[in-house]
C-alpha cells in the first residue's frame, strides 16, 4: 500500500472523531509541526511498520501498564523491536510488578480505545492518573510518531516538541527509563 505524507491537519474533518480533532487543535495551538499519514486501522506494532517507513522513522511501541493494585498507571514509549521485561522496569520504578492494564482504564483515563494508545491521550488525563515513561533510546531520536488518539492516522513530530511543548501544556512529565 502506498501512503501519502501530508503536512498538518486534514483539510476535511467530517468523519473524524472529536478526540482526533482535539489532538490537531492542541498541536496547532502549541505551534507543533507534524507530518501525517492516514491509513487503515493498525491494531498491532507489525501493522505500523509500513507507515513508519513512509514517515521515515523507527517504530515506537506504546504500552499501558499498571501496578498489581491497579492504583498506578503508566504509558511506556519504547522502540518497537526492543524486548520488554516487567521485572526490570518495576525495579527501576520501585513498584510492585507491572502488568498490562485493562483497556477500560485506557478509555477512562485517556479517552483512547485499545489499539490506539498514544502519548497524545495525556491531553485527556486531567487528573494526572497516568505517568509517562520513555525508554532512553527513544530520547536519542530527533522524531517519533504517535496516533492522534485513533489508529487510522499517524503523526510524526519532533521529540523535543513532545518534551518542551506538549507535555508542559498537558501538565505531565516524562520519566526516562532503561529497558
Amino acid at each position: 500500500m502506498e501512503y501519502i505524507l501530508q503536512t498538518g491537519r486534514p483539510e476535511e474533518l467530517s468523519g473524524r472523531l472529536e478526540k482526533e480533532i482535539r489532538t490537531y487543535d492542541l498541536l496547532d495551538s502549541l505551534n507543533i509541526e507534524y507530518t501525517r499519514v492516514d491509513h487503515e486501522v493498525l491494531p498491532t506494532i507489525e501493522a505500523c511498520m509500513e507507515v513508519d517507513k513512509a514517515l521515515g522513522i523507527h517504530i515506537c511501541k506504546n504500552l499501558l501498564l499498571c501496578n498489581r493494585q491497579k492504583t498506578d498507571f503508566y504509558i511506556l514509549l519504547m522502540p518497537g523491536d526492543k524486548k520488554f521485561n516487567t521485572k526490570d522496569l518495576s525495579a527501576q520504578l520501585g513498584t510492585a510488578r507491572l502488568s498490562f492494564a485493562d483497556g477500560s482504564f485506557m478509555e477512562e483515563f485517556l479517552d483512547i480505545t485499545p489499539g490506539s494508545l498514544s502519548v497524545f491521550g495525556l491531553m485527556n488525563d486531567k487528573e494526572n492518573r497516568v505517568r509517562l515513561l520513555i525508554d532512553r533510546d527513544i530520547t536519542k531520536e530527533e522524531y517519533f510518531a504517535a496516533h492522534p488518539c485513533i489508529n487510522t492516522s499517524s503523526l510524526k513530530i519532533k521529540f523535543s516538541d513532545l518534551t518542551e511543548k506538549f507535555l508542559p501544556a498537558v501538565k505531565h512529565e516524562a520519566t526516562v527509563v532503561d529497558l
